[in-house]
């Protein structure tokens, strides 16, 4: 009888059976089917091993059937094998580190596995540097098929890329977008594969030592190309100009070198390095005289015929010479797009208009086809004479960029040291940002338009922003511009020549300058091109000299400090042009204002604001013939300052005082004066208008005290007709004087005198009879006269009258 077997061993918990059980078998896959998880991933690199005379090719390729081995592959790049597989994207990306070739790339290795077929390019194979890939026989390459350079000269020059072998191509080869191999033949090219970004070192430009030219022209050319990208020093020789659009020049914060640049022709700021121009169409231009007037601030101009329009197009519209004015006097020179077309003889633009035009004058409309969308940013740039050690001129000299005809092109991170011309020039140029550039030491800010950091002629809706300049002619100069912005710009080095911040005259409007600091003037060019503007504001401004005096309309200031300065201007002066303008919150030494247009219909107004004169300078002039009203202001260091104007001068809460007890009094020449609320100190008034009635108002509480050369607060002056009248109203007053000093004078002519409630104290009063002959009045009611000296003072009659009065 056979025993039965013994029963299984247990080891370590675990039960073993004497036949295992059978292993579960898997449905084999087809061979071109991906793992279900590895479909969308890139494949590992298999192991790579050197084949003489192909460097770093693939040597072992992975079949997709699992559990089966590798096997060596039939050649170097083993197309016919449908079980080859790419290299990995961490591998491409390392030997083409900085060369943008992202995009590339993973278009090279994130195919599906099913899609990849034996008839399909081979992946790319990487080579160590361009020539040795262009050394390569092209016989037995496959169209498409890709190859990856770690170097331009040398492997990690950073000039390594993703290449496409196109062999039906015939390209002329240009250094970097498209390759020749070495045996030249007719047909086949290997073509950069990018993303849109190209970088100066696939073209051999590793450095300032190789010409960047060709390399920009080439880049440029290619419309597929829309960023160019730099990340080395670059030396250009040649000015280039181009026409294209949707392109960033991007220079990665590097230097560029011009030294030995071809020449430059006669005046010409558009000889840019990198000059971008749109194209006019000169035979669909156009001039006609408008039927009717075209009011302010409107966008729809009356055409002859809309039907040549058409909405998205571009035109420059430009009006004839103002009739009797400079040659260059034009209210209208803008680049704009045709919004809409009403009816057939209107068309809207996008743009409102700052100032009215008449019937009968004549607009020239030219169709423009701009650049548009274009970048330049992040560059050091030097001007030819940097580099060559000598002084350049309008020849010999660089500067960056230049856009003519342009729409949304934008200028950021240039920063220049001697360029002759503006670093950033623009003419006809619309919506466009100039963003953190910065000039310094032009060879020369004596040459007209030269030395400047950047110009805009006929620009609109632009912005200047964060800007510097050091020694410059100009940092902003707006010319025939609108709608535009100057914002956190600082100019310095202003002693020679120069103002940073400036306008041409050539009828700019509604324009914004705020948290600036620099010399200033506005609309100063000169009279051809009209010295108008309308509607500045300039807030939050630091400078030592202002001057606005020209034919600015609406003119407004705000926080505006001018503080003197030995080094330039020691006055620290601020003038204005009294056309509706508004101070508010102004420092200044010198004020002057001055009156050379009557455009505005609101009033001119100064409020909080402080100046402190030059002894013997006139505050308002003369031309004034305008209501001015100041309002808590402060003016300090008087001495025999004027007051003069043609009209009503009104002086609410504000204090005047002298630079001492032996200081001049204040000439009135105005017809009005009118002070309440105010005070004055160490000064007097002295009315002296030439001729006409003039008439001195002080109520509301204001106060007289101190002293002055002429020992009186109020008297007349030697210019003061014998037969004119001068009417004193003296109400709510408080004068308080010592006792050699009068506080009123009046010694002949024809006087008015009105004093209903005076307060006198100390002092003499000296009223003399001389001076109330004829039509002369005296009410002198109310007042209270303590310790004062009556000197002389006329008899009470039918037109004197002494009522009611306190004497103590």
């Amino acid at each position: 009888m056979r025993r039965p077997p013994a029963p299984p061993r247990l080891r370590r918990g675990r039960v073993r059976h004497r036949h295992p059980p059978p292993r579960r078998r898997r449905r084999p896959r087809r061979p071109d089917a991906p793992h279900p998880l590895h479909a969308a991933l890139p494949q590992r690199p298999p192991h790579r091993e050197r084949t003489p005379g192909d460097p770093m090719s693939t040597g072992t390729t992975a079949s997709h059937d699992h559990g089966e081995p590798e096997r060596p592959a039939s050649g170097p790049l083993a197309p016919e094998d449908p079980g080859h597989t790419s290299p990995s994207r961490r591998h491409l990306l390392r030997a083409g580190a900085g060369t943008g070739l992202a995009a590339g790339v993973l278009l090279a290795t994130t195919a599906p596995a099913q899609a990849r077929t034996p008839e399909a390019a081979p992946a790319a194979r990487a080579w160590p540097t361009l020539a040795a890939l262009l050394d390569r026989s092209p016989h037995g390459l496959t169209d498409g098929e890709h190859a990856l350079t770690s170097g331009y000269r040398f492997p990690g020059d950073g000039g390594g890329t993703l290449l496409r072998w196109e062999a039906g191509a015939s390209d002329t080869p240009d250094g970097g977008l498209v390759h020749t191999p070495t045996a030249r033949p007719r047909r086949g090219r290997w073509r950069q594969v990018h993303d849109g970004t190209v970088d100066f070192r696939t073209f051999g430009v590793l450095g300032p030592r190789t010409p960047a030219d060709d390399a920009l022209d080439a880049m440029a050319a290619d419309p597929s190309v829309t960023r160019v990208q730099a990340h080395t020093d670059l030396l250009f020789r040649r000015r280039h100009t181009f026409t294209r659009s949707r392109l960033t020049l991007d220079f990665g914060g590097r230097t560029v070198h011009t030294g030995g640049i071809a020449r430059n022709t006669h005046d010409n700021p558009f000889g840019a390095v990198f000059a971008f121009t749109g194209t006019t169409e000169p035979r669909r231009s156009f001039t006609h005289a408008l039927t009717a007037r075209v009011p302010e601030l409107t966008d729809l101009y009356p055409v002859p015929d809309s039907g040549v329009f058409t909405v998205g197009e571009w035109w420059s519209v430009t009006c004839a010479p103002v009739p009797g004015g400079g040659p260059y006097e034009r209210e209208l020179q803008k680049l704009v797009e045709i919004t809409e077309i009403p009816d057939s003889g209107h068309v809207r633009v996008g743009y409102l208009s700052g100032w009215e035009l008449p019937a009968g004058r004549a607009l020239t409309w030219v169709p423009v086809r701009p650049v548009h969308s274009v970048t330049v940013r992040d560059l050091v740039f030097l001007g030819a004479g940097e580099d060559t050690g000598t002084k350049d001129d309008e020849y010999t000299g660089s500067h960056p960029v230049s856009f003519e005809y342009a729409v949304d092109c934008h200028a950021r991170d240039i920063h220049a040291t001697g360029t002759f011309w503006p670093v950033v020039m623009r003419r006809w140029n619309t919506r466009f940002t100039t963003e953190r550039c910065s000039l310094k030491n032009p060879p020369t800010v004596e040459y007209g338009g030269a030395g400047y950091l950047t110009q805009q002629i006929y620009c609109l809706d632009g912005r200047v922003s964060d800007c510097a300049s050091s020694n410059v002619r100009h940092l902003s100069d707006l010319t025939a511009s609108a709608h535009c912005q100057v914002v956190n710009c600082h100019g310095d080095g202003d002693d020679s020549g120069g103002n940073p911040f400036t306008t041409h005259g050539q009828y700019e409007h509604d324009l914004l300058y705020q948290g600036n600091s620099g010399l200033m003037d506005i609309a100063n060019s000169g009279a051809p091109w009209g010295t108008s503007a309308k509607r500045i504001t300039v807030r939050d401004h630091v400078c030592s000299w202002f001057v606005a005096d020209t034919k600015i309309t609406d003119l407004t200031l705000d926080n505006v400090t001018v503080v003197a300065r030995p080094t330039f201007d020691k006055a620290g002066t601020l003038s204005v042009n009294a056309d509706g303008a508004q101070l508010c919150g102004c420092t200044a030494v010198t004020f002057s204002l001055t009156r050379r247009s009557k455009r505005s219909t609101r009033p001119t107004t100064l409020t909080d604001c402080h100046f402190a004169p030059p002894a013997k300078s006139v505050l308002v002039h003369s031309a004034v013939d305008t209501p001015v009203h100041f309002t808590r202001c402060v003016i300090d260091g008087l001495d025999g300052n004027t007051l003069a104007g043609t009209s009503t001068l009104a002086l609410t809460a504000c204090t005047l005082r002298g630079s001492g007890p032996d200081a001049a009094p204040l000439t009135v020449t105005c017809p009005e004066l009118r002070l309440r609320d105010s005070a004055l100190h160490d000064t007097g008034l002295v009315l002296d208008a030439p001729e006409g009635t003039q008439r001195l108002s002080l109520d509301g509480g204001t106060r007289l005290g101190g002293d002055n050369a002429g020992h009186a607060y109020l008297t007349t002056g030697p210019h003061r007709p014998a037969d004119a009248a001068t009417h004193w109203h003296l109400g709510a007053l408080r004068s308080t004087a010592p006792a050699t000093t009068a506080h009123a004078a009046l010694t002949t002519g024809v006087h008015h005198w009105r004093a209903p409630g005076a307060e006198l104290n100390g002092g003499r009063l000296r009223l003399e009879p001389a001076a109330f002959r004829g039509d002369s009045t005296l009410v002198h009611a109310h007042c209270t006269e303590n310790g004062v000296t009556r000197e002389a003072v006329p008899e009470e009659g039918p037109r004197v009258r002494w009522t009611a009065n306190l004497l103590l």
